[in-house]
């Protein structure tokens, strides 16, 4: 079974800056994919970042250029960078983990999440 941690949340004033972790127990280019999902109060649970390993990432256009994915398959961690934070990106974060029929871990695996407040 795969474990998916993340880290790295807590509360900050907008404009500021936060670095999420998210840590997998297997090799993360064992998967097709990684990426970071956000569910606010209310609301549905949305793609904020994802990037494959090939190193083509994606994001939602509501954070573009604000926030950065990278991954460091050495450590099997994957970040998310999230700058000019807004009230708005409040939301608990989650890490995912995507594995495709033909990779050598299949399925999704998830992380219990991170909360991110964003307050002055």
């Amino acid at each position: 079974q795969v474990q998916i941690v993340e880290s790295g949340g807590g509360l900050v004033q907008p404009g500021g800056s936060l670095r999420l972790s998210c840590a997998a127990s297997a090799s993360i280019d064992s998967f097709y994919a990684m990426g970071w999902y956000r569910q606010a109060p209310g609301k549905q649970r949305e793609l904020v970042a994802y990037i494959t390993n090939g190193g083509s990432t994606t994001y939602a256009e509501s954070v573009k250029g604000r926030f950065t994915i990278s991954r460091d398959n050495a450590k099997n961690t994957v970040y998310l960078q999230m700058n000019s934070l807004k009230p708005e990106d409040t939301a608990v974060y989650t890490c995912n983990a995507d594995g495709r029929y033909w990779t050598k871990i299949k399925g999704d695996y998830w992380g219990q999440g991170t909360q991110v407040t964003v307050s002055s």
